[in-house]
């Protein structure tokens, strides 16, 4: 699959799951049902594109110590939100009700560890490498530096409302339209040296 594909795809599967989201909960509860399986469904393909998206963006980078850091902590988030929304789909499955889902929500949280691994600190490692690829992507200059803003305020939005979600995916879509662009064309390549006269 082209990076360039991901770039794109990523933030629109986002926008999906939060439109979905908001539409599961228009009856006042947001599961189990097919609103519900759909929407985690499209996340986690969108997190399968964003390993790639950081895999991408590392390349980008020049493959240094810093950029390694930063896309193996955003694939380990990565990591942890698929986990998280691999229960969600489980749990969806499982109950009978929203009022069941919550029973097995806490059963599943109250496996020691999975708490903060798969849902408060595992899928921050997620933003933060995020955040972190496309500032060094920016001082190098392979981006406009207006592009690490648009990425945070993605970020946030869903900490002020979770119903900003597709909201902030349409921020993030427009940060990743130059990082398409580079991910198609890729750094210019390095001339082979001239051979030695004898």
């Amino acid at each position: 699959m082209h990076p360039r594909f991901a770039f794109v795809a990523a933030p629109l599967l986002v926008m999906a799951y939060g439109v979905i989201r908001i539409l599961d909960g228009l009856d006042g509860s947001r599961g189990p049902g097919l609103a519900w399986t759909t929407g985690h469904l499209a996340f986690l393909a969108a997190l399968a594109l964003f390993i790639q998206i950081f895999l991408e963006m590392r390349r980008m980078a020049g493959r240094n110590v810093l950029s390694t850091v930063s896309a193996t902590a955003g694939i380990a988030g990565a990591a942890a939100f698929i986990a998280q929304f691999a229960v969600d789909i489980a749990v969806g499955f499982m109950a009978a009700d929203h009022a069941g889902m919550g029973v097995l929500f806490d059963r599943v949280q109250a496996v020691p560890g999975v708490s903060v691994v798969v849902y408060d600190g595992g899928p921050l490692l997620f933003f933060a490498g995020q955040l972190a690829l496309v500032v060094q992507l920016a001082v190098i200059g392979r981006v406009r530096f207006w592009t690490p803003a648009l990425v945070l305020v993605n970020l946030l939005l869903p900490l002020v409302d979770k119903d900003l979600i597709p909201v902030g995916a349409v921020f993030l879509l427009v940060s990743f339209v130059p990082l398409a662009r580079q991910a198609a064309t890729g750094p210019a390549p390095v001339p082979a040296p001239a051979p030695a006269r004898v």
